[in-house]
């Protein structure tokens, strides 16, 4: 299938697929969406429901000897945009990240290096973390920062079988539209047996299909104002 890195509303790049019209990314800003759907809606959300990003134990004002680790699966590691904001978000809060990226149809290496990602965040130190990351050996836990540490997975989403492991997930997959089977209840139990008791879940999507086939398999689902150029996302919490 033919694909193409063009430029989003936001200035950043992302990866277009002609034949579906759709993109890796929102067109509106693919460094925009990533911001608002998995770290603000996702990752700080978590870390403030569960006070796991503060290294003060609340109770007694007392500095922990060792964080909560984070531990992140997310469907659709494609450009690295979602993991590499992770890893900047996880230095700056000074969390520990443990990060799993699933993905079927990996990212070519011609095409990474159209992508802007370190640029247009103002990370050009790390420019050869980003492309690190993309060739790290699937299968395989890598550490990146003291912060994080990444694991690449070469699979189809339906061959998840996790059970109990994952604090958050980002939901990242090809729309509905166009990959329907990836919106089901069938791949939504997967993804709440993959997560922990109280784990979340955060996609950019909010098609009341997608809502009811979470809430079937358990989750509580939530509405929320969606990135720019997108009315709405979800948020489930298992």
């Amino acid at each position: 299938m033919e694909r193409e890195v063009v430029i989003t509303g936001d200035g950043s790049s992302t990866i277009h697929l002609p034949e579906w019209d759709e993109q890796y990314h929102s067109k509106h800003g693919a460094i925009q969406e990533a911001y608002h759907v998995f770290v603000k809606h996702g990752l700080h959300h978590f870390c403030e429901k569960t006070n796991s990003c503060s290294n003060v134990t609340p109770s007694t004002g007392k500095v922990k000897e060792v964080k909560e680790q984070i531990a992140i699966l997310e469907i659709g590691f494609g450009t690295g945009l979602n993991a590499f904001i992770t890893l900047l978000e996880s230095e700056k809060l000074g969390i520990e990240i443990n990060y799993t990226g699933v993905e079927g149809y990996p990212v070519v290496s011609n095409e990474i290096l159209q992508l802007n990602y370190p640029k247009q965040l103002k990370a050009e130190e790390k420019e050869s973390l980003f492309k690190r990351m993309h060739d790290f050996s699937w299968d395989e836990k890598h550490s990146v920062l003291n912060t994080f540490s990444l694991t690449k997975q070469k699979k189809f989403f339906s061959e998840i079988t996790d059970k109990n492991l994952y604090n958050l997930i980002y939901f990242d997959a090809f729309g509905a539209r166009v990959q329907p089977e990836l919106w089901t209840e069938t791949i939504f139990l997967k993804m709440y047996d993959a997560l922990k008791q109280n784990g979340v879940l955060v996609t950019y999507a909010a098609k009341g299909s997608v809502r009811r086939a979470m809430q079937t398999v358990g989750f509580m689902v939530e509405k929320l104002p969606g990135p720019p150029g997108k009315r709405e996302m979800l948020r489930a919490t298992k």
